[in-house]
């Protein structure tokens, strides 16, 4: 890095402008590190564990982006990183997502390891070029020669109150690209889990977090304490077993989900939820399996309809043995095809939650 560039990214970002970015993007009880309780663990201290324990183990991992340094991160993710491991390996950038964007992928190619950070992937799309056509088709492209190992995380899809601009779920985008490995965690175990094997992946890898999870508290999994913990890419949980229909999903809506799971069960409906995990890869056979003992499939995504992830996992099916399981067609649930309404009760229509698909479930099984 030029000695230019080492004074530019020196210079902190202004608090009005991070304000206009962040004010209404959670409510306060989730802008502040929670304290682990007990066998508890948030999103947000996960998230941090995992950089924190990656950067003490290899010295080539660092973090960049805007704010992840003086100010811990616009969500705290990065809290303490700078003061262990100092300005030369937590920088924080202008804002200027294109630039830095692309001098992380320079120096993934030079042998480091970044981790990327987006205050939100909406913003992504600045460097949609640097992270498409520089980072995923580099390695191919060199016959082998270069390799590209970066982390771009940050929050992606449905906040709260933040409009149309700051509400998009990418999931679907990124999960095209060949060369790219695209994870969304839910909990806490899959935030760790993944963010250490996506720092360790020698490939680019998208990191899919959600804004309304990071202060969200799990149960710290027995294994989660161990420095080598990692989930492996294409490789889906099953959060809830069930015989009567699958419902398959990603991030927050695993937890709408789960509430649905329940509310079926009282009425005598057994409902598998399948947490995905991976978007691509994507753990196909896992949904076979599950289809052939439940004959049905939900997907539920809250990006937009036409052209997303759900409509990818129904291809596949149709594709697949497991079409000959299935007693009704694939159900979608996803987001409104609108852009996200900054009304708040627009923006409660627009997304898909527990009622629509405990109803959805109970349409899918031809049940009143």
């Amino acid at each position: 890095m030029s000695a230019a560039l080492k004074s530019l990214f020196k210079q902190p970002l202004l608090a009005a402008r991070l304000a206009a970015r962040t004010s209404r993007a959670l409510p306060s009880a989730v802008r502040h590190n929670s304290s682990i309780v007990g066998d508890t663990i948030t999103v947000r201290e996960a998230l941090n564990q995992a950089m924190d324990e990656e950067m003490e183990r290899d010295e080539s991992v660092w973090v960049l982006g805007e704010e992840v340094a003086q100010y811990n991160g616009a969500y705290k993710v990065t809290k303490g990183l700078l003061d262990k491991y100092g300005p030369r390996r937590v920088v924080d950038t202008p804002i200027t997502e294109m630039g830095f964007a692309g001098i992380a992928v320079g120096a993934a190619f030079h042998g480091t390891r970044p981790i990327c950070e987006f205050m939100t992937f909406n913003f992504a799309m600045q460097a949609i070029d640097q992270i498409i056509n520089s980072g995923a088709k580099t390695h191919y492209m060199s016959g082998g020669f270069a390799q590209c190992p970066i982390v771009f995380r940050g929050p992606n899809g449905a906040a709260a109150g933040v409009a149309a601009q700051h509400s998009q779920d990418y999931a679907s985008w990124y999960g095209q690209i060949p060369g790219l490995k695209v994870v969304s965690p839910y909990d806490a175990e899959d935030a760790k889990g993944l963010m250490k094997a996506a720092i360790r992946d020698p490939n680019p890898v998208i990191v899919l977090e959600n804004e309304l999870m990071y202060g969200v508290s799990f149960p710290a999994t027995a294994g989660m304490s161990s420095k080598d913990f990692v989930v492996p890419f294409g490789k889906a949980k099953i959060a809830r077993e069930g015989t009567d229909i699958t419902i398959a999903t990603y991030s927050r809506p695993v937890g709408f989900a789960l509430e649905a799971a329940e509310l079926l069960a009282k009425e005598g409906i057994s409902a598998e939820v399948i947490n995905l995990r991976s978007i691509r890869p994507l753990d196909l056979p896992a949904l076979i399996k599950s289809i052939k003992k439940t004959n049905h499939l939900m997907t539920v995504e809250q990006g937009f309809p036409q052209f997303g992830v759900g409509s990818e996992i129904s291809a596949q099916i149709m594709e697949s043995e497991a079409f000959d399981y299935l007693d009704a067609p694939v159900c979608r649930v996803t987001g409104a095809d609108v852009p996200m309404p900054y009304a708040q009760n627009l923006e409660a229509l627009a997304l898909p939650d527990t009622e629509v698909i405990y109803k959805q479930a109970k349409r899918v099984l031809n049940i009143e």
